[in-house]
């Protein structure tokens, strides 16, 4: 009997996709041994309501162009035909429906942990999926115990087998949004590609309040 598909979840708002976000899905892939990534666009994401900057169709372009030759890499766009707020056990429940004999990673920064008892049923997203808790080089110890009352134990020791090391990378989606309001290149900051959408779509010229 075939081992079931271990499929990794990363989502955001991808906006734009940079180099950053590749070089966190290839490490998890590459750590965790996982089958495939996929790549999940949010629509309007509830901890950040003022959404994103770039149309749906545009981040899905870029997320696509980002990808592009990554056999393991899926650009998934549930989300963005859902419309909506994107609750993300919405999402994983969705594609336990579609792959149930699948193991799913979700993918997340350290300092998300303090925030996913504010998450839409939380308690939910333990039983769907392993959270894969990447720790970047400057931050603090990740602290599990933020899970108590979310997770049980053995969820918990699974969470903490799963949480993938990261060096520091000083790059996000606002930073390059900002650069290019200001005239600045982007080079290697992003792909060729999604740079090249970027300037072709003459898109982040102009003042956001919307963050990152």
């Amino acid at each position: 009997m075939a081992d079931p598909m271990r499929i990794g979840i990363l989502g955001g708002s991808f906006d734009p996709p940079h180099i950053g976000h590749l070089w966190i899905a290839e490490a998890v892939r590459e750590v965790l041994k996982l089958d495939e990534i996929r790549w999940i666009p949010t629509a309007i994401s509830p901890l950040k309501p003022d959404g994103p900057v770039a149309s749906n169709e545009q981040r899905r372009q870029m997320v696509a162009l980002a990808v592009s030759g990554c056999s393991e890499y899926l650009v998934d766009d549930r989300e963005l035909n859902r419309g909506d707020v994107s609750y993300t056990v919405d999402t994983l429940q969705g594609l336990k429906a579609e792959f149930p004999e699948a193991e799913f990673f979700l993918i997340m920064g350290s300092d998300s942990l303090a925030s996913l008892q504010h998450w839409y049923q939380p308690k939910r997203l333990f039983e769907l999926a392993t959270l894969v808790v990447l720790q970047r080089g400057a931050d603090d110890e990740i602290n599990f115990n933020l899970l108590s009352g979310l997770a049980s134990e053995a969820q918990i020791q699974r969470i903490r087998e799963a949480h993938v090391t990261m060096p520091l990378i000083e790059l996000s989606s606002s930073e390059i949004r900002e650069r290019l309001r200001n005239g600045h290149s982007i080079r290697f900051r992003t792909s060729r590609s999604v740079e090249a959408y970027i300037k072709a779509e003459k898109l982040y010229l102009e003042p956001s309040e919307n963050a990152s």
